[in-house]
């Protein structure tokens, strides 16, 4: 699980229920009608501006983007120098080995088209292909997501309004009216809360775990061009470490010369 999110999700709620608390109750927060209105409304609206699969895939994308942490790119660079090492004093045959033992998928499939003698150009598209197909889920979970910020505040104003039009019914009894508002108020109070501590983070989330998957498998594609093409394992790991930031670089140098 990433840490980041559980501290940041409970930081959220936390605070606000700590905000709470020095100033009232939370018994005071807490309306059935309005959670229902604002979780049943924004599911509602959801079921009805995306295809049920597409929901119903939304949820494997984040569990993949919250549970799963993507390769650490100088691991990548590791695993890509030791392949060219033994392919360079083997054969690329001697990779096919290598290949049924390696635990990422999309490696795995790029080590056997490579042993198989599949042409560059084909393996290539073969395998921008797969990250084509995986940043779309990513950038589907991602838009349902934002989509869910967005309805979430919506579906609060609605909850309003029907809470302030119940209020402007019973004006003649006025010592109802503080707390008719109250309650009209803590709908766009849910609406804010679940579109700023839940949808849009985590939306963000999943676009920096995208990213940070997707430059992996571009590395992992360029390593095992690299390999096919007869490149020295020098010359791999300097093509991939091109990906890397000169923060990340000079990492990679440390561990080097620690291990030394």
């Amino acid at each position: 699980m990433d840490i980041g999110t559980v501290i940041g999700i409970v930081a959220a709620f936390g605070l606000v229920v700590w905000g709470i608390m020095l100033g009232g109750t939370l018994g005071q927060f807490w309306d059935p009608p309005s959670v229902a209105i604002v979780l049943g409304g924004t599911s509602a609206a959801l079921l009805v501006g995306f295809p049920l699969p597409r929901i119903l895939g939304m949820i494997s994308v984040l569990r993949k983007a919250f549970f799963a942490a993507p390769q650490a790119p100088d691991s990548v660079i590791g695993k890509m120098v030791r392949y060219a090492e033994r392919a360079r004093r083997e054969g690329m045959l001697a990779l096919e080995e290598e290949s049924e033992s390696e635990p990422d998928d999309f490696l795995r499939k790029g080590l056997r088209l490579a042993v198989d003698g599949t042409d560059p150009n084909l393996l290539e598209k073969i395998l921008e292909t797969d990250i084509g197909q995986i940043d779309a889920r990513h950038k589907s979970g991602k838009s349902i997501l934002e989509a869910g910020g967005n309805y979430a505040p919506a579906f609060g104003m609605i909850g309003t309004l029907i809470g302030l039009i119940n209020m402007l019914a019973s004006l003649e009894d006025p010592s109802s009216i503080g707390a008719g508002m109250a309650t009209a108020l803590i709908t766009t109070f849910y609406g804010a809360l679940l579109a700023n501590a839940v949808f849009l983070p985590m939306a963000g989330k999943l676009e920096v775990r995208s990213n940070e998957e997707i430059l992996v498998k571009e590395m992992i594609i360029d390593g095992i061009m690299a390999i096919q093409s007869g490149d020295s394992p020098r010359i791999v790991e300097e093509k991939l470490k091109s990906f890397l930031s000169p923060a990340q670089r000079q990492t990679i140098e440390d561990k080097k010369q620690k291990a030394a």
